[in-house]
């Protein structure tokens, strides 16, 4: 009753309302998830849970999760939360080189996705882009390639059942004058309309609109707010998908640090169906162990810079960006949490939660994916 949903059925029951769907990379599962979950069922608010390829493998990502041991957590939470309304997303499957090799790999990590019950994917091959090429098309054409493929696989290997698709284009290619890379309409336009000829029809599409993933600094290492995502630029991609008959909305990447209030009040709803959130979570969990187990919160602070420090950076930028690698090393100690900080830390994130779904407008729309299931 209360395991995953097909993300398509979210995508699609929600499609052009003015409202976007939280997707939460819960890196610190235990108590982050249940506080998300709970948060969800207060605001009646779909919601996805999900872990990109690199902090979720086979071998074990950098947050030290397996597919099957993220569902295991997942599913759980969503029993004791007694929550219907939300998909297991596997986020970024990450492509960099289009070899044969590589998408046997990529095959081996989706099929085990699949089989721990996962219910939407997100195909990343948008590093390969040919700025040779003379045409968008010429220039995405491994991305297509790599794309397709590893959608038919989805395809095949869920045997019949929906699921959610979200494909990306623009993480490498053209910069505007600013020096950023931004996926122009063209781009987006061109990456659809050979995707759907190929028979790959996404509900959603990341896109490079200005936004970096994660804590972000200035050039004196001061951490600063995540302002620079371009809604103009992000509605005008909307807009020529809608011109071209295609039912594929926005998937916004890097909202840690965005302020609520421009979420509130600036993000097109709608256009955007689709807001991830990641490094957010394990802030949380951060601030509460310096305080609930400072001797844990020091040793994790001395092995990151023992490994990623730099001169040139301030510590903080050094932590913020970097100790997300270390919850592999301490993954022991990060679970063996006692009670009350369990506790107390699904408290927060069900607090921050509540925040984040409201300035999304996601409240009620549940019972919209209800209906359509």
């Amino acid at each position: 009753m209360y395991e995953p949903i097909p993300g398509n059925k979210i995508f699609e029951a929600l499609h052009d309302h003015p409202t976007i769907v939280m997707a939460c990379n819960t890196r610190i599962t235990k108590g982050t998830i249940r506080g998300i979950l709970n948060a969800a069922k207060k605001t009646d608010s779909p919601v996805l849970i999900e872990l990109a390829k690199s902090e979720c493998d086979i071998n074990r990502g950098y947050t030290g999760h397996t597919p099957e041991s993220l569902a295991k957590d997942a599913f759980q939470a969503a029993k004791e939360a007694e929550y219907d309304i939300w998909a297991l997303h596997a986020d970024h499957i990450g492509i960099k080189t289009g070899t044969p090799e590589e998408l046997d790999e990529i095959k081996k990590l989706v099929k085990a996705q699949i089989d721990a019950g996962f219910t939407s994917f997100a195909i990343d091959a948008s590093h390969l882009f040919d700025i040779n090429g003379k045409t968008e098309k010429e220039q995405l054409k491994d991305n297509i390639r790599c794309t397709t493929e590893i959608a038919k696989f989805i395809e095949k290997n869920m045997q019949g059942k929906e699921f959610g698709l979200e494909v990306e284009v623009g993480e490498v290619g053209k910069k505007d004058s600013s020096g950023l890379v931004i996926t122009s309409p063209e781009e987006a336009v061109a990456f659809i309309s050979t995707l759907k000829e190929n028979g790959v029809n996404p509900q959603v599409i990341a896109i490079a609109n200005g936004s970096s993933h994660g804590n972000i600094y200035d050039a004196n290492g001061n951490p600063i707010e995540q302002v620079t995502i371009d809604i103009p630029k992000t509605k005008a991609v909307v807009a020529a998908l809608k011109k071209n008959g295609f039912n594929v909305r926005v998937a916004q990447h890097g909202i840690t640090g965005t302020p609520l209030g421009l979420i509130t009040t600036t993000f097109p709803h709608g256009d955007i169906i689709k807001g991830n959130v990641g490094t957010y979570w394990q802030n949380i969990y951060y601030d509460m162990l310096r305080v609930y187990n400072p001797g844990l919160y020091q040793k994790i602070w001395d092995w990151v810079m023992q490994n990623f420090k730099k001169p040139e950076k301030k510590d903080i930028e050094t932590f913020g960006k970097y100790s997300k690698k270390a919850l592999i090393q301490f993954f022991d100690e990060i679970y063996a949490m006692d009670t009350e900080f369990e506790h107390d830390l699904e408290s927060m994130v069900y607090a921050h939660a509540l925040m984040f779904f409201r300035a999304f407008k996601s409240e009620g729309y549940a019972g919209r994916v209800r209906e359509l299931i």
